[in-house]
């Protein structure tokens, strides 16, 4: 059996990176005394899996992680003392137990939701929607290992909306394809001829193929 886990993180932890943010919950899931595995051999470490890692400088507030169990733990409980080992801006919401059966979390995702309120006024930016989602082919570019080439970022982006001031964007996240929010901020400031603005970015939440919650198998 395993545990899906919903977990956010917010305020100053956003400048975690993602091995730090692997050392933290490892700690607080050792503090608190749960059921959890670990791997075999000579240094044993704990099992933990997490659906995407989440670049520094950006919140997540419904964070998707998997963890074996090596016994059954009531999921209210496994909340509260994950909960009470853990430092303040990381958060366990939702717990859900499911068999060694389930498809992992990671396989299953597709697509992340992403708030983007830019720190300034950013009127043009905000207008040149519209006529961007219009584009047939969204030009950027990529760093590789091998270096820099031209990709096509429309067919990553799902969706695209201007709300309240803010962007609210659906893009795909799987190993089809992914693009990045700094991405889609590039592409759309060189097609509004500004200059990219400085930007909150909150990840919403992640979602399976049917767009709907990961947390929800």
């Amino acid at each position: 059996m395993k545990m899906l886990v919903v977990y956010q993180k917010l305020g100053l932890h956003r400048f975690l990176g993602h091995l730090d943010l692997q050392r933290a919950m490892q700690r607080a899931l050792r503090r608190s005394g749960l059921p959890v595995c670990y791997s075999q051999g000579f240094n044993p470490h704990l099992l933990l899996s997490f659906a995407a890692p989440l670049s520094v400088g950006i919140q997540g507030e419904r964070e998707v992680m998997e963890l074996p169990l090596g016994e059954p733990v009531a999921e209210q409980d496994f909340l509260r003392r994950l909960n009470a080992a853990l430092p303040e801006g990381l958060k366990a919401l939702q717990a859900r137990l499911l068999g060694d059966d389930a498809a992992p979390a990671m396989a299953r995702l597709e697509a992340a939701v992403y708030t983007i309120v830019p720190r300034e006024a950013a009127p043009e930016l905000l207008a040149a929607v519209p006529g961007f989602l219009a584009q047939t082919a969204i030009p950027c570019l990529r760093k590789t290992k091998s270096g820099e080439r031209m990709d096509d970022l429309r067919p990553l982006v799902y969706n695209l909306l201007v709300k309240q001031g803010a962007l609210h964007a659906v893009l795909a996240i799987s190993e089809r394809g992914t693009a990045r929010p700094d991405q889609l901020l590039a592409s759309l400031a060189a097609f509004a001829g500004v200059a990219p603005p400085r930007c909150a970015i909150t990840r919403a939440a992640l979602l399976d193929g049917r767009m709907a919650p990961l947390e929800d198998p």
